[in-house]
C-alpha cells in the first residue's frame, strides 16, 4: 500500500505540464480493496470511490489495495486480532456494476496512458513492485498488487530506507472524528499522551481504525475532573476546544482483555461544532431493490490540482480531489456500528503575529529564564527541554513562541482549567502569557520543594553528627573508666519518656533546651531541682494519647438507665450529643453545664457520660475558689509551683481527651488573687483552648479533645461571658413518682447495705416511703430523702442489735486473730507510753486491715417500716399539711416560684387595714422581704387592680378609700423574680369584691398596666411544686403553652393547665361563680346614706 506522505511527494515532483498530459475529460470510477497480505483466505473489502478534479477533468483510473502489516498467524486470537469485517451483499452488487461500468471505458484509459508514459521520465522504473511504506498508525503496510502489472505510475518513488525516515502526511481536513475524552489535563499539539481505554467499544473502534488506516482521533477535556468515561454523553461535559490526535500505538492492558493504552500524538488544535449521538438498536435488513449509501469523498484543499495516477499507485489519503456526485462518502461511516463519540470538528488556526514583536521576544525570553531556573532544580524539566530543543526544526526555540508556550504548558502540573486556558488561546501573544503563568507556579513549587530537601537534609545530618559525637563521647567515657552518674541517667531517662510522646514541635524545642540545661547543671545547684522537677511535668502530660472513645447508643442509654432514673429530656439531650460525636468521630469542642437543684443528679450524670463514652474522669470543685493559680498554675519561680488543676487532671488521667467536670461554677469566688472566673473564659473556649497556656508549664497545651461538664444551681452569679461559652442543660426536680422509684431502685439498697442489713429482713414498705416524700422531703432533689432513708435503717439496725443481745456475737468472738493481736499491741503499747510519757513511736502490729467478724442477722428477725411506725425512726413529720390554707379568705391567692432549690408554691395575703370610710385615705403597704422586681409588681398590680375595678365594677369605690397591707409569707426568705404580678392583682381584687379563691387554683405570670399577662420563665419547676401542693388548677401565660406540652405526663397528671393572654381570662377562671351585683355594691355608699339620714333625723329633733 502506498502511504500518503508518498503521495504528497508525487504531487510535489510533478510539475503543471504533466498534470495537462495526464488529464481526461470523462470521469471514471476507481476501485481499491483493502485486506491482509498473506491472507488470502480472508474474505477483502472493496469499496467504491469515485475521483473528480475540478476544471471539469478526471484523473484516470487506478486500482489499489490497502492491508494491515503482515503478522503471524495466531491460535488464540485475542480482542485485538479479530479480522476485519467483509462487506455487505448490497455493496458486492454495487461493485460489481461500478466493474462492469469500468471494463466499457477501458479503450479510452488506454489511450491515455500510452501518451502519458511517452511523457513521463523512466526514473521510478526500477523500483521493486512489492515496496511497502509505513501508515500513519505506523502499523499498516501496502503492495502494488497484480492489478497493475505496468510500472508507468512509479514515477518519483524513493526506496524503503528513504521512505522510512520520511515523516508521515496528516490529513488537514478531517471534519469528522472520533472523540475520546480526557480527564485531569488537556492534550497540546506536538506532544505524546497515553491514555487508557476501558470501554471495550471504544476498544474494538480503535482498533479498527487502526486496521483501516485511519488513526484519528479528537481529544476533549472533561470539564469535571472527577469524570472517568470513554464515551462524550453532552457536549456541555467537555471543553469544545481540543485536539487532533494520531493514535501512534496501541497495546492491550496486562490482565484486562477488553482495555488498551493508546499512546496520542496531537497534532493541531480543533474545536467541536456538533456531538453525533451513538447509534440505536440495529435496523432490519433493507430490500435488494433499496439503494445502499455510498462513501462521500472529502474536499480538495483550496489551491490544489489534481494528479493523475497511473495503474499500480497506492493512495490511501482523504486529501485527495472529488468529483461532486450524489454518493457521499464519510471515512468515519465504519465508526457508526459502535457506541462511540462521533463529533463535527472544525480546524483551529492560530492568529498571524510579528515573531519581532517586542512583547512576544520578552515574554519567550522570560519563559526560556523560567525553564532555565525550574531545570536547575529539576533533573526530569532539564531532560524534557533537551528533548523539545532537539525536536525543533530550526533548532532554536526562539523561533517558534507558540511552540515554546504549548510546551511550557504541556510540563507544568498546573490545574485543569489554567491548561485549558493555554489550548484554547489561538492569539501567541496571550497563549505565551497564560503559559508563564503556568509555568511560574511550577518554578514556585520547585522551589518550595528544593527547600524541604535542603531542611530535611540539614535535619539529618545534624542529627548524624549529635549521634556520632555522642556514641565517641560514651566511648571515649568506657576506655577512661568513668562511669556515668546519677545525672546522666536522669537525662536518659527524660529522653527516653519524651521519645515515648508525640510532643509537638515547640514542646519538644523546650524540653531539648531544658534537657541540655540540666545537663550542664551541677546536682548540688538551686536551679537543678526546679529545672528537674519541670521536666518531670513536661514528660508526664500525655502528650498525642488518647483513650478510645465509645460512641453506642445502646451502650449510653444502658450506662444512663442504669445510673439514673426520669430525666428523659436531659438523656435524650446527652444521646444527641453522642450522635453528633458518633457521626463526626469526636465530640471535642463543646462544654456542658447543668444547671439544676441540689440532688437531682448533676454531678452523677458527668460521670456517666464519661463511662458511656470510654474516657478517663476527673473532677474538681471551684466553689469558693479565689486564685487564679488554681487554674493557671504557679510561675516557676516561687517555691513549691505547681501547674494548675487542668494540667495535673492531664497527668492523672494519662490521656488527652479525658472528661473533666468543673464543680459548683456557680459559686465561684473573687479575690486579691485574681478572677478564677475570667481565667475559666480561656480554658472553656472552644476557639482558645487548642493552645492553653498554663504559667508552669509555659508550653501551648491542647485542651480542645477534652470534653468540660460543669455543674451549677443558678445562673444568675455565672457571669455573661462565661455562661456564653457553655451549652446549659437544665434539670428540673424530681415529682413524688420519680423520687418513689428512686428510693425502690437505687436510695434503699445503698442504704440497706450501708447499714449493715444486706441480707436482713427488713423492708420499707411504699407507704413509709410516700409518707417521707410528703412529709419529711419536699425538696426538688432526692439527697434529703437519701438522709431520712439512711435514718430509718439505721435506727432498725440499733434496735436488731438491742433485741439480739450482746450474746450473739461477744466481742471476744468478733475479733480475729489479726484483730487480737492488733489489741494485744495497742495494750502493750499503752502501757509502755503510761511508764515513758516520751515515747512516741507506734508498734508496726498495732493496726491491721480486718480486725472484726461481721454479726450475721439471724433469720428470725423480721423488721416493717411503715406509714404507721415512721414516726419511730424519722421523728414528726416537718410538714403536717399539703397547703398553708386550707380554705382561703378573700384576698389569699396561691402564686407559684421558681427558688435554687426547685420550685415552691408562694402565698400572697392582702387585708384592710381599716374600716372603709368618706374620710380614709388610700394606701399600700408591702412587706415580706421583697426585692426590687416584685416591689414594682405590687405596684404595677395595684394599679391595674384600681383601674380593672373602675370598669368592670363602677360602683364599687373600695380602692379610693381602702388602706391595704400586701404580704408575702416566710420573710425571712428574700424574694424576687418577675412572675408575681397576676397572684397579687388576684388577691388585691379577691380582697375588693369579698370573694375567696379556690385553695386548690396556683396561679404564676407576670402582668402589664393594660392586663397583658407576659411569659414566664421555669414552668416545670413551678408545675412540680403545684402538684407537690395539691393543686388541681394551674394558670400560666399563654406564651408558656409550648413548655407546657414539652412536660411529662407523670408531671401533669391531675393538674388541668389553662393558659391565659389577658387578665380578664383569669378573672373569669379564679371567680367563676361571682354575684357581679353584689361585688358592685358599694360600702362606702352605704355608710354615707345611713349616716346621711340619721344626722337629719338628728336636726329634725
Amino acid at each position: 500500500m502506498l502511504c500518503r506522505q508518498r503521495l504528497a511527494r508525487q504531487l510535489a515532483a510533478r510539475g503543471p505540464s504533466s498534470f495537462a498530459s495526464r488529464i481526461r475529460p470523462n470521469s471514471l470510477p476507481r476501485h481499491y480493496s483493502i485486506g491482509t497480505l498473506l491472507r488470502p483466505a480472508e474474505p477483502k473489502i472493496a469499496c467504491s470511490r469515485s475521483l473528480g478534479a475540478s476544471r471539469g477533468v478526471v484523473v484516470s483510473n487506478a486500482s489499489f489495495s490497502t492491508s494491515a502489516a503482515t503478522r503471524k498467524e495466531k491460535k488464540d486470537a485475542d480482542f485485538f486480532d479479530g479480522p476485519v469485517e467483509p462487506l455487505s451483499e448490497e455493496e458486492a452488487k454495487s461493485n460489481l456494476e461500478k466493474k462492469k461500468r469500468k471494463k466499457l471505458d477501458e479503450p479510452k484509459e488506454e489511450v491515455g496512458d500510452a501518451k502519458n508514459s511517452n511523457a513521463e521520465s523512466p526514473s521510478g522504473q526500477g523500483e521493486s513492485q512489492d515496496a511497502k511504506g509505513s501508515s500513519a498508525a505506523g502499523g499498516a503496510s501496502s503492495g502494488s498488487g497484480s492489478d497493475a502489472p505496468s510500472d508507468g505510475g512509479r514515477r518519483g518513488r524513493k526506496s524503503a530506507a528513504e521512505k522510512a525516515l520520511q515523516k508521515p502526511v496528516v490529513p488537514d481536513v478531517y471534519p469528522q472524528v472520533m472523540a475520546i475524552p480526557i480527564a485531569k489535563r488537556p492534550l497540546f499539539p506536538g506532544f505524546y499522551k497515553a491514555i487508557t481505554i476501558r470501554d471495550p467499544n471504544v476498544s474494538a473502534a480503535i482498533m479498527e481504525m487502526i486496521k483501516r488506516g485511519q488513526p484519528y482521533v479528537g481529544a476533549f477535556l472533561f470539564k469535571d475532573e472527577n469524570a472517568d468515561e470513554d464515551v462524550i454523553r453532552d457536549p456541555a461535559d467537555v471543553y469544545d476546544t481540543g485536539v487532533f490526535a494520531q493514535i501512534t500505538s496501541a497495546f492491550p492492558v496486562h490482565g484486562e482483555h477488553t482495555s488498551l493504552t493508546a499512546i496520542l500524538y496531537p497534532h493541531r488544535r480543533i474545536k467541536l461544532s456538533t456531538l453525533i449521538p451513538p447509534p440505536g438498536p440495529p435496523e432490519p435488513a433493507k430490500a435488494d431493490g433499496e439503494p445502499q449509501p455510498s462513501p462521500e469523498p472529502i474536499p480538495i484543499k483550496g489551491g490544489e490540482e489534481p494528479q493523475q495516477e497511473k495503474k499500480g499507485d497506492v493512495v490511501a489519503s482523504f486529501e485527495e480531489s472529488a468529483v461532486a456526485t450524489p454518493e457521499k462518502y464519510e471515512p468515519t461511516s465504519f465508526l457508526r456500528k459502535y457506541p462511540v463519540s462521533l463529533v463535527n470538528v472544525d480546524n483551529l488556526s492560530e492568529e498571524p503575529f510579528d515573531p519581532k514583536s517586542p512583547v512576544i521576544r520578552a515574554v519567550t525570553n522570560e519563559i526560556v529564564n523560567v525553564f532555565k531556573e525550574v531545570a536547575s532544580m529539576n533533573s526530569l524539566f532539564r531532560d524534557q527541554i533537551s528533548t523539545f530543543s532537539m525536536s525543533q526544526s530550526t533548532g532554536n526555540v526562539m523561533a517558534e513562541p507558540a511552540k515554546l508556550a504549548d510546551f511550557a504548558a504541556a510540563v507544568s502540573a498546573g490545574e485543569p482549567v489554567e491548561l485549558q486556558e493555554v489550548l484554547a488561546s489561538l492569539n501567541v501573544e496571550e497563549r505565551m502569557q497564560k503559559a508563564l503563568v503556568v509555568l511560574k507556579k511550577e518554578l514556585m513549587n520547585a522551589q518550595l520543594q528544593s527547600k524541604i530537601t535542603k531542611d530535611v537534609e540539614q535535619k539529618i545530618t545534624k542529627r548524624q553528627r549529635e549521634y556520632w559525637l555522642m556514641e565517641q563521647m560514651k566511648g571515649i567515657r568506657r576506655e577512661l573508666g568513668i562511669e556515668s552518674d546519677g545525672k546522666d541517667k536522669l537525662v536518659e531517662k527524660f529522653k527516653e519518656k519524651a521519645d515515648k510522646l508525640a510532643m509537638p514541635e515547640a514542646v519538644r524545642k523546650v524540653f531539648d533546651e531544658e534537657i541540655n540545661k540540666l545537663a550542664h547543671l551541677e546536682p548540688a545547684a538551686s536551679e537543678f531541682n526546679v529545672t528537674r522537677n519541670y521536666l518531670d511535668w513536661l514528660t508526664q502530660v500525655p502528650w498525642g494519647q488518647r483513650s478510645a472513645e465509645n460512641f453506642g447508643i445502646q451502650n449510653a442509654m444502658k450506662v444512663l438507665d442504669e445510673d439514673h432514673y426520669g430525666l428523659k429530656d436531659v438523656k435524650d439531650r446527652i444521646l444527641e450529643f453522642i450522635a453528633v460525636g458518633k457521626l463526626r468521630g469526636t465530640v471535642e469542642g463543646k462544654i456542658l453545664c447543668f444547671v439544676g437543684p441540689p440532688g437531682v443528679g448533676k454531678t452523677s450524670i458527668g460521670k456517666s457520660i464519661a463511662r458511656a463514652l470510654n474516657r478517663q474522669y476527673y473532677r474538681f470543685s471551684v466553689g469558693g475558689l479565689t486564685d487564679v493559680a488554681e487554674i493557671k498554675g504557679h510561675r516557676r519561680t516561687y517555691v513549691g509551683a505547681l501547674p494548675g488543676r487542668v494540667i495535673q487532671a492531664l497527668k492523672k488521667c494519662q490521656t488527652e481527651n479525658p472528661l473533666i467536670l468543673i464543680d459548683e461554677v456557680d459559686k465561684i469566688g473573687r479575690g486579691y488573687q485574681g478572677d478564677p472566673s475570667s481565667a475559666l473564659l480561656e480554658l472553656l473556649d472552644p476557639e482558645q483552648n487548642n493552645s492553653f497556656l498554663d504559667h508552669y508549664m509555659d508550653v501551648p497545651v491542647d485542651l480542645s479533645k477534652v470534653l468540660f461538664v460543669c455543674t451549677a444551681n443558678m445562673t444568675d452569679t455565672i457571669p455573661r461571658p462565661l455562661l456564653d461559652r457553655m451549652e446549659v442543660i437544665r434539670l428540673s426536680g424530681y415529682v413524688s413518682d420519680e423520687k418513689r422509684a428512686i428510693a425502690d431502685k437505687y436510695l434503699a439498697p445503698a442504704a440497706k447495705e450501708l447499714a449493715g442489713l444486706k441480707g436482713a429482713d427488713v423492708s420499707l414498705t411504699d407507704g413509709a416511703i410516700d409518707e417521707l416524700i410528703k412529709s419529711y422531703c419536699r425538696e426538688s432533689g432526692v439527697r434529703n430523702l437519701k438522709k431520712q432513708i439512711e435514718k430509718v435503717y439505721r435506727k432498725s439496725a440499733l434496735k436488731i442489735v438491742q433485741e439480739l443481745g450482746e450474746e450473739v456475737l461477744p466481742e471476744s468472738a468478733a475479733l480475729t486473730e489479726d484483730g487480737k493481736a492488733a489489741l494485744e499491741e495497742s495494750e502493750k503499747e499503752k502501757e509502755k507510753e503510761d511508764r515513758d510519757a516520751t515515747s512516741s513511736e507506734a508498734s508496726e502490729k498495732e493496726t491491721t486491715e480486718i480486725p472484726r467478724v461481721p454479726l450475721k442477722v439471724p433469720d428470725s428477725v423480721h423488721v416493717e417500716i411503715n406509714k404507721d411506725n415512721l414516726k419511730d425512726y424519722v421523728g414528726p413529720p416537718i410538714f403536717t399539711s399539703d397547703r398553708l390554707y386550707d380554705v382561703t379568705p378573700p384576698g389569699v391567692a396561691m402564686g407559684l416560684a421558681w427558688t435554687q432549690l426547685g420550685g415552691s408554691a408562694m402565698y400572697i395575703e392582702s387585708i384592710l387595714q381599716s374600716a372603709l370610710r368618706p374620710s380614709s385615705r388610700p394606701s399600700l403597704e408591702i412587706t415580706g422581704n421583697l426585692k426590687t422586681v416584685m416591689k414594682e409588681s405590687s405596684a404595677i398590680a395595684y394599679s391595674f387592680a384600681k383601674a380593672f375595678m373602675a370598669k368592670e365594677f363602677t360602683d364599687n369605690h373600695f380602692f379610693d378609700k381602702a388602706k391595704i397591707h400586701l404580704h408575702v409569707p416566710e420573710g425571712a426568705v428574700q424574694k424576687d423574680g418577675p412572675s408575681a404580678g397576676i397572684t397579687m392583682a388576684t388577691s388585691l381584687l379577691s380582697l375588693a369584691v369579698e370573694t375567696p379563691v379556690e385553695p386548690t387554683v396556683a396561679m404564676t405570670g407576670e402582668l402589664t398596666l393594660t392586663g397583658k399577662v407576659l411569659r414566664i420563665g421555669g414552668l416545670r419547676e413551678k408545675t412540680v411544686a403545684a402538684r407537690r401542693a395539691g393543686c388541681k388548677m394551674i394558670i400560666f401565660p399563654e406564651d408558656n403553652m409550648s413548655d407546657w406540652l414539652e412536660l411529662p405526663e407523670n408531671i401533669k397528671e391531675g393538674l388541668e393547665g389553662r393558659p391565659a393572654s389577658w387578665y380578664g381570662d383569669i378573672f373569669e377562671l379564679v371567680f367563676p361563680n361571682l354575684d357581679r351585683q353584689r361585688a358592685n355594691h358599694c360600702k362606702i355608699c352605704e355608710w354615707k346614706k345611713e349616716h346621711g339620714t340619721k344626722a337629719e333625723s338628728q336636726k329634725d329633733e
